[in-house]
């Protein structure tokens, strides 16, 4: 299976998961409840800020997409361990199929039903961000977060600022794609969001699926 833990790791499947990544932390922004699917440290302080003033109610709408997230991070784990990888498919495959039907799933839960939809997108983001977190070469990588993205592409870029190395600028520039592309995301998931409101989160599914067939393809090129 080293063909697909390959594929794993490649820019063309880190760039449909990006855009994903991007897609969902818009839609659960601007269509659920201004409560962010990926960014849990803002969810964190929301909480905080929240509890401390007595909304012991809305504290929860952020507390319980971040026991989501490390849900999430868990049964990613419980995939690698028990599941491992099997003839057919990757458990990484499978990981991209289950996000991809509880992102469908949330498509069609009520506009007022947000603190559920919010917590399985959460819960999907968790397993993705556990599943897939190196590039090719061994490099660190988020697919629905930027902040580690950016550290890296400053690391390198300062790297490359006194060493002159060009790999140092090359990986820079790389970290820097990968934030444009979730900025495309997010873009994207904006506007489909007014389009099609609360379908729009299928769009990340989409993307899913696409990252699931292109691993196949690979594993049996």
């Amino acid at each position: 299976m080293k063909v697909t833990s390959d594929v794993s790791q490649s820019i063309s499947l880190t760039v449909l998961l990006t855009l994903s990544g991007g897609l969902m932390d818009a839609y659960s922004y601007m269509c659920r409840d201004r409560v962010f699917a990926n960014a849990q440290t803002g969810n964190i302080l929301l909480f905080g800020v929240h509890l401390v003033e007595g909304n012991i109610m809305v504290s929860l709408r952020y507390l319980i997409p971040v026991l989501a997230f490390a849900a999430g991070i868990t049964a990613a784990e419980l995939f690698c361990r028990f599941i491992g990888e099997d003839k057919r498919l990757h458990w990484r495959q499978l990981v991209l199929i289950a996000e991809a039907l509880i992102l469908a799933g949330v498509a069609f839960i009520p506009a007022g039903y947000s603190l559920p939809a919010n917590s399985l997108i959460s819960f999907a983001c968790g397993a993705q961000v556990e599943s897939f977190r190196v590039l090719s070469g061994g490099k660190g990588v988020a697919t629905t977060m930027c902040i580690g993205n950016l550290r890296s592409a400053t690391q390198h870029l300062c790297d490359y600022r006194f060493s002159h190395d060009k790999a140092a600028l090359q990986s820079g520039l790389l970290y820097l794609g990968i934030i444009a592309v979730f900025v495309c995301g997010a873009v994207t998931g904006d506007l489909l969001v007014d389009i099609i409101g609360g379908y729009a989160i299928l769009g990340s599914a989409a993307l899913l699926l696409a990252g699931a067939v292109l691993m196949h393809i690979r594993k049996e090129s």
